[in-house]
């Protein structure tokens, strides 16, 4: 089974350069690969979601994975609800229409992660990439 690429672009504001009218929006996308589609219930707005993840630094000018900064792996897996800003927005907007069996990987800007401020062990203006298990809908 060949993996089903997706992208989701965020617009954000450029913060400095020609008058208003003159400025062009900067483009970050979010790359989705399904690595295993599932067959269960699809993960939408409101649900609660239950997942395995795995999160790693990612270096966009080499398209290379880097060093791992975090994992459900071998502990109790994450559950949240889809769309209520609990998770970075790059999982809200990249988990939406999964389903539950699924594995699949976000690349994910610094826009749709932790900014400019970072997070934890999360420096400001990380690339971030994940692999995700969906184990459950609620």
């Amino acid at each position: 089974m060949f993996p089903l690429f997706l992208s989701l672009t965020i617009m954000t504001a450029v913060a400095a350069g020609p008058p208003a009218s003159a400025q062009q929006p900067e483009v970050e996308t979010i790359r989705i690969e399904d690595l295993e589609s599932g067959a269960g219930a699809e993960a939408r707005k409101g649900k609660t979601l239950v997942v395995h993840y795995t999160g790693w630094f990612y270096d966009p000018a080499k398209d290379e994975r880097g060093r791992k900064f975090d994992s459900s792996h071998g502990g109790t897996p994450l559950s949240f609800r889809l769309g209520d800003g609990l998770v970075i927005k790059g999982w809200d907007d990249g988990l939406t229409g999964m389903r539950v069996g699924g594995v699949r990987t976000l690349i994910v800007p610094p826009s749709a992660a932790y900014g400019r401020k970072g997070k934890g062990p999360v420096p400001p203006d990380s690339w971030l990439m994940f692999e995700i298990e969906l184990l459950d809908v609620k």
